[in-house]
């Protein structure tokens, strides 16, 4: 993964952000989903190595997704420091989705990502703007304080959509559920798994790995459900604990082992999609966190 390079914050305290915030933050947000991207290997997905389970999209076709969002998330992320309500924040959302599927010739690469990382951007445009440091605990938590009830209550962009399709059929929270309820998967598992692992001295590879594996094992993931079912989910979860139970990156066959579930993935036609989402948003939390540190703000 490409090192996350420091730039400067210069916080305000009021409800407006210096355009360059915004532009930093944006670039974080397209950064994370690079890495998530770029990682190998993360069982069923699309990487620079393969197509994973699909063979309708490439590592190209994300690329030309990533370059239609470039505008996107500097965008809500004014828009959350100016403190838009949750309606003005699901139009931009909306409106790069339409981008994204124009880019990519109808292919849904980044849906997910626009609505996690785009609240996720908006919430760190309202901490940047009140002068607050760039947490990742409270970015996730402020979300259900500013927006929670907007998100459970709205009317769906994709009434008929195969996330929501899953929850009905199968039950679960889904990503609006995980978003209103403040991201428990993000705080209490990725990140804590992203850090322990690089505390162990892991490389970074293995650390992604690791995070992978532990959102897996508990995330009860839409894009599973749409496309294996319940036994697909089941599988997912049970092979990601015995992964993490074996001694996770901390194994010397663990790159070889995450390649095998990867190829059994395939076989199956799963793939993880809310999982890619959310190891892409424990990135940009994690990279904000490090760049309000190196540079000293909030």
């Amino acid at each position: 993964m490409a090192e996350f390079v420091p730039q400067t914050l210069p916080l305000q305290s009021s409800t407006e952000i210096a355009p360059g915030i915004s532009q930093v933050i944006g670039r974080a947000a397209i950064r994370a989903l690079y890495g998530e991207l770029a990682f190998y290997p993360k069982p069923g997905l699309v990487s620079p190595v393969d197509n994973g389970a699909h063979s309708d999209m490439t590592m190209a076709t994300f690329m030309r997704s990533l370059f239609s969002l470039r505008t996107y998330f500097p965008a809500i992320t004014s828009a959350g420091a100016a403190g838009a309500e949750f309606p003005v924040l699901r139009d931009l959302g909306i409106e790069a989705e339409r981008r994204m599927m124009a880019a990519t010739g109808g292919i849904n690469t980044h849906r997910g990502a626009i609505f996690n990382l785009g609240l996720l951007a908006a919430s760190a445009g309202r901490h940047a703007a009140e002068g607050l440091r760039l947490d990742a605990n409270s970015i996730c938590l402020a979300i259900p304080a500013f927006w929670g009830r907007a998100i459970l209550g709205a009317t769906p962009a994709q009434p008929h959509s195969n996330g929501l399709k899953a929850t009905a059929n199968h039950g679960g929270p889904g990503a609006r559920e995980e978003a209103a309820a403040g991201y428990p998967v993000l705080r209490m598992v990725a990140l804590p798994a992203l850090r322990q692992a690089r505390t162990r001295g892991h490389g970074e590879d293995a650390c992604l790995a690791e995070t992978f594996f532990a959102i897996l094992a508990v995330l009860n993931d839409t894009n599973i459900l749409h496309r294996a079912g319940r036994d697909g989910l089941d599988f997912v979860q049970r092979e990601s604990r015995a992964w993490l139970d074996r001694g996770g990156a901390g194994h010397p066959s663990w790159f070889t082992s995450a390649v095998r579930l990867h190829r059994a993935f395939c076989d199956r036609r799963i793939s993880p999609g809310g999982a890619a989402d959310l190891l892409s948003c424990t990135l940009f939390l994690d990279g904000l966190e490090a760049l309000a540190d190196r540079q000293g703000v909030q």
